[in-house]
């Protein structure tokens, strides 16, 4: 039986910064956007589209971290445990989905 304190696992520190860094690039994401109807055109702003290819490269080195697929893998987050896992997408082509619960 695993122990619930296996979320702070030292082993796992890389994997949290990776999602800490991902979420807080998720946030960017929802200001620019926010910024970007808000400031008129020609405005300076974060780029979104920026943004989103960051979010995307950040995803799959997160996926290529995780030791499994289809199931939840507890870490640490700062705030008690957290989950993190790659699930299938069925499709094509054949994917696998970031999710977080935090």
């Amino acid at each position: 039986m695993a122990s619930n304190l296996d979320y702070l696992d030292p082993a796992l520190v890389p994997l949290e910064e990776k999602v800490d860094a991902y979420l807080e690039t998720e946030k960017a994401l929802q200001r620019a956007l926010v910024a970007q109807k808000a400031n008129p055109p020609g405005e300076p702003a974060q780029n979104p589209e920026q943004l989103r290819q960051n979010l995307t490269r950040m995803e799959q080195e997160i996926i290529a971290m995780l030791p499994t697929r289809d199931e939840w893998l507890k870490v640490n987050l700062g705030y008690g445990p957290s989950r993190v896992g790659a699930w299938h997408v069925p499709g094509t082509p054949e994917r696998y989905e970031l999710r977080i619960v935090h």
